[in-house]
């Protein structure tokens, strides 16, 4: 990587019905380079797999980073940067007091972002999905494809 460290990610889930099959991509850009990442889980929910492509890709950096993340998903935008703070205040409780959906996703990707705070923190960007951004396109296909190639005697494990 270049002096800079700046690294910048297109993520994407989703579902065949919800719950259902589901797949995860990221698409990571850093000093002219690109990496597609990509998986795949039997039995899971739309919401848990456009976690698992935020957590994945930034756990996929070897050391702290500058990071830019655009996804499609208001639910992982607003929740990582308005919700988690109440969650977090409340004992992972909803302001109706009920138990957060995916803490276990939700506390995994505060310690990825964790790393990256002593080189300028993780920045998070919406983008409208299905529109003309390629790499969210790119994303979209990558995620339905891994979803798409879920079988019945997959050995993956479920997330639901």
């Amino acid at each position: 990587m270049s002096n800079t460290n700046k690294v910048i990610i297109f993520t994407d889930g989703g579902c065949i019905g919800n719950p259902g099959p589901g797949g995860w991509a990221a698409i990571l850009q850093y000093d002219g380079n690109t990496k597609e990442l990509s998986g795949r889980f039997r039995q899971t929910t739309n919401n848990r797999m456009e976690l698992r492509a935020a957590i994945e890709a930034l756990e996929t950096l070897s050391r702290p980073c500058l990071v830019e993340i655009h996804t499609d998903s208001q639910y992982l935008r607003n929740g990582i940067t308005q919700w988690i703070h109440n969650w977090q205040r409340n004992n992972w409780r909803t302001a109706a007091k009920q138990p957060v959906k995916n803490q276990d996703l939700w506390r995994r990707l505060l310690a990825a972002i964790e790393r990256h705070q002593l080189a300028g923190g993780v920045a998070w960007h919406w983008t409208k999905g299905h529109a003309s951004d390629a790499l969210n396109n790119r994303c979209d296909v990558l995620a339905n494809t891994a979803a798409r190639s879920v079988t019945a005697v997959d050995p993956l494990d479920s997330e639901v």
